[in-house]
This record gives C-alpha cells, structure tokens and sequence, in this order.
C-alpha cells in the first residue's frame, strides 16, 4: 500500500511469516490458551487464526532454517512481476540492510533474484539460497497475513448533491505546530477547503476511508474516463485500527472482524460515523498516478505475489516463502500453502515483524478476499547461500 491492507487499518497488529518442521512445546492446554492471549493482541486471538501455538520462542528477529524440498512454483504472471524486482534492484546502488541478528545487502537481494529467475527457467535447478525466519508477533514465528486490494470507485470531476467528498492531494500548508489537519479535521470541520487540493469527489466518507485504508485505487469519472489514485503521502497523526475500536467497543466480535463486517457496521450506524471514523486521525493524500497499480518500490504491483512490508524488518525488493492461509467461501481457514512473495509495497500500518499485506488485485473479487484475510501464517526471507564479499549472514 503504500498500499495498504483492508486490516492494515482495520486489525491492530501488523507484519509477516510460514512453515517447517520443528519441535513442539512440552506445555499444558491451559498455558497454550494462556500464550494466546499474551502474545499477541486480544483483537487477534480468534478461533481457527492460524497461529502455531506449539513453535518454540526465540530471540532474534530471523531464524535460520533449510529450504523445503521444493520451492511452490509460481504462475506465469509471477515472472513479470519478478522481471519488475529485477528492474528496480538494478536502479539501487549497493547498500547493507541490517535486520537485528541478520545482515545482507543488496547485493544479495539481486543473487536471490537471479536465482529464481533461472530455477523458473529451468525447475530441475534448485537455487543455492537459505531460508530465514521472520519471529512473527508472538517470537513463535507467527505473522498475521492480512489482505489489500485496488477497488475501483465512481467519482465526479466537481461535486453535487451526491458526490460531495473530496479526495485530496497532500496539502502544503502545516499548522503553527507544523502538523498537518487530522480525520476529524478534514473530513467533519472542511479544514483542507479552499486550497485547491481535490482531486475527486465521492458519494461517500465511508468509501474514501477504505480507500484511504487501501492506500490508491481506480477512479471512475461520469464519462467512464479511469485514472489510479496512487500513495501520495500521510498526515502524521498516529495510526488507530477501526477494526481494533469496534471490538473494545463490544460492537464487532474479534471473531467476526472483517473489511466486510466493519463497512456493514458504518452502514448500520449512520449517525455514529463521525464519532468510528475519527478514532483513526491518521489520512492518507493521493496522486494521479500511471495506469497499473504501483507500490513503494515504484514498479507495478503482482495480484497474489506482491507484499507489502516493513523495510525495517524485510528490505524492499526481497522475495519472500511465505505459508499463506487458505480460507473457504466464508472465511474460514481451511489450511495453509506455500507461496512465493515479492516484497514490493509497505504502508503506514505495516509496523514491525508480525504483519504482511498480501496484494491480491484489482475489482470486487480482490475486494471479497482482501476483507477476509487476517490470519496468521509463517514467512522467510530467502538470501543467497553465499552471501555477497564482506557481507556476513548471521548464524
């Protein structure tokens, strides 16, 4: 997003993990229960998540573990977006990433890429890369995986009785505290009025939210004219979960918390929308950008490969193994699988070592998915065998 996740803003935790074998926990039911509730936020802690309560805890932010047998291959659409991370590697200058425990560079981010572009090329090649664990959440190697998606929202060049809501550009002027307007501000009291900044004009604050939540979108003028809406930048106000307020509230229960079921409360509750949507002051301004989907890395986005992440914690242009949920037509998790991940995306909500965004396209199919996601699986980090010269991987 920059981009970013239906539960990005709507669940309070957020960043990325997947799966291998490793010993179970010698502990009671009662202090599984009990870790559950401890480790990770309440909102969170869901029948059927996902979580792996029995992986051992560790200290470190990654964790050093072989390759699976063999890597998921992915679909063809994979390679584009691949050719993509490839381009924009290319565009960086050679720089070492830090991540706590674990050193690498770009460098090896390029090996890792030239690797699977050649085992794509040839399967029977397996690349020469070691797989390193994300902690998760929870130090057990859990990451909730939540999911984004572009939707495509009807807009009018200047407003009337209906579409009245502007979309914003990111505005100049700062207060005499050098802050920009919060939610409340722009959205109830016109603070951005008057200074040129719309974009567009919607038929709902409820729908700029989730835009806003999304991080850029497709806009459809009265002329059937298209253009995205990419990331152009935040507020500064700190971020607040929806999703995270409507439960404390005791109006969504944890269980039931979705893109879907929070929009559906907005609608129910006309008159209190004001009062929901204020809790997060956090805004996001847009640009008019080119025609496909962009992430931070400035390159096209790959519906089911791209990710958005904390470059603290995964550097942008990484390729990621990530055991994703797989949920049945009403949500429910129903098992996890093994996929490939480019890490092309990050947003304001993406915090830390427990939380990706899943990208998963464009349109209300993408919109359906990305709203029931907020599952926990496992990711790893893949980097080269051999690392680049004076580049050491910790151990």
């Amino acid at each position: 997003m920059t981009f970013s996740s239906f539960l990005t803003y709507f669940s309070p935790s957020k960043t990325p993990a997947r799966y291998l074998l490793r010993p179970l926990c010698l502990v009671s039911f009662a202090l599984l229960t009990s870790c559950s509730l401890t480790e990770i936020d309440s909102s969170n802690d869901f029948a059927n998540n996902g979580r792996d309560t029995t992986a051992l805890k560790r200290d470190t932010l990654y964790l050093k573990e072989s390759l699976p047998p063999g890597l998921p291959l992915p679909d063809a659409s994979f390679q584009a977006g691949l050719e993509q991370q490839i381009a924009y590697l290319n565009r960086l200058q050679d720089k070492p990433y830090l991540l706590e425990n674990t050193q690498t560079s770009v460098a090896d981010l390029k090996r890792v890429a030239s690797e699977i572009n050649d085992w794509l090329h040839n399967p029977a090649q397996q690349p020469q890369l070691i797989a390193h664990q994300l902690a998760g959440q929870d130090q057990r190697g859990n990451v909730q995986i939540t999911g984004y998606y572009v939707p495509i929202l009807p807009v009018r060049h200047t407003p009337d009785d209906v579409y009245r809501y502007p979309l914003y550009r990111k505005p100049t002027q700062r207060n005499a505290e050098g802050k920009f307007p919060s939610r409340e501000e722009i959205d109830f009291e016109s603070a951005l009025a008057g200074q040129g900044l719309e974009i567009a004009y919607t038929s709902s604050l409820v729908d700029n939210f989730f835009l806003h939540v999304q991080g850029s979108g497709v806009v459809e003028y009265e002329n059937g004219e298209r253009k995205l809406l990419s990331w152009g930048g935040v507020n500064g106000h700190a971020y607040r979960s929806l999703g995270k307020e409507l439960i404390e509230r005791g109006e969504i229960d944890r269980a039931h918390i979705s893109a879907q079921s929070i929009r559906q409360w907005l609608s129910d509750h006309p008159d209190r929308n004001r009062e929901i949507l204020s809790t997060n002051p956090s805004y996001l301004f847009f640009s008019e950008g080119p025609e496909n989907p962009v992430g931070a890395a400035n390159v096209p986005l790959t519906p089911l490969y791209s990710a958005a992440v904390d470059p603290s914690v995964i550097p942008l242009g990484s390729i990621l193994l990530a055991q994703v949920p797989k949920l049945d037509p009403y949500g429910n998790l129903i098992g996890h699988e093994f996929r490939l991940l480019l890490a092309q995306d990050k947003g304001g909500a993406i915090k830390g070592p427990g939380h990706i965004d899943w990208y998963q396209g464009i349109g209300e199919e993408a919109h359906f998915h990305a709203g029931q996601l907020k599952h926990f699986g496992k990711v790893w980090l893949l980097l080269p065998k051999t690392p680049a010269p004076q580049i050491l991987i910790a151990q």
